[in-house]
């Protein structure tokens, strides 16, 4: 069963179509790179999936999973960077999304934030904050808030930009993990040579799609060998 079934999409905004024909499913275990040159449309297909943009026109189905259940990390802005809230407060507003949510944060929500931060490497970080953190703590801190939000699927915008190597190289482990442990990855990097590393599938974009498919396959294509295979890394 998938959670995700797109068939013959097309995403963009009142001005136009970016990208169209657009025909892929997201599993449970699943791993989803989505790769494609600047301005293929990969942020704009994150939010048509979310549900903060509606499709031009096809099919997007949603099978045994509701937005509220997927955990999101977008593309950080220079003003999130600066939020003036502790550690622990950003990573209880991402239990906000699940049903039937209180006024106020529950036991099992404070539980469920701890189990996560624990998981994660930050308990130590709870009380400091955000604004104060280093880059990769950030988004450690980020993606620990979007696990908070599911058990089920993560769509990650560009998670790594801006991030050192070494910190990169750590939080790819971190999400490879939580794809281990069943939950379902949708990931968008700009880094695509590492990211499709961990990738099962791959989804490649441009004015129409490109492929979609397992990883082995579309290491074979004339699609890789013209920009992944060259190594470039700001073709995503």
């Amino acid at each position: 069963m998938a959670y995700i079934t797109c068939k013959n999409l097309s995403v963009g905004y009142e001005d136009g179509v970016v990208s169209e024909g657009i025909n892929f499913q997201v599993k449970k275990g699943d791993y989803l790179c989505i790769v494609g040159e600047n301005g293929a449309g990969k942020s704009t297909l994150m939010k048509t999936l979310l549900g903060l943009i509606q499709p031009l026109s096809g099919e997007l189905t949603l099978d045994d999973i509701t937005r509220a259940e997927i955990g999101y990390l977008p593309q950080q802005t220079v003003i999130q960077k600066d939020f003036p809230a502790t550690v622990e407060e950003i990573v209880l507003s991402g239990t906000l999304t699940r049903a039937g949510k209180h006024i106020f944060y529950t036991k099992e929500d404070k539980k469920l934030a701890l189990d996560n931060m624990e998981k994660m490497g930050i308990t130590e970080l709870r009380r400091k904050c955000y604004r104060n953190l280093s880059g990769g703590q950030q988004q450690r801190v980020l993606l620990t808030r979007a696990i908070c939000a599911t058990e089920k699927l993560l769509i990650l915008d560009e998670p790594v930009n801006g991030l050192d190597p070494k910190v990169t190289a750590e939080f790819y482990g971190m999400v490879r993990k939580l794809n281990d442990s069943g939950i379902s990855i949708i990931m968008v990097s700009h880094d695509m040579m590492a990211a499709i590393t961990y990738a099962s599938h791959i989804l490649h974009i441009g004015k129409t799609q490109l492929f979609f498919g397992e990883k082995d396959d579309y290491l074979e294509t004339c699609a890789f060998k013209k920009i992944g295979g060259l190594g470039g890394s700001d073709v995503n």
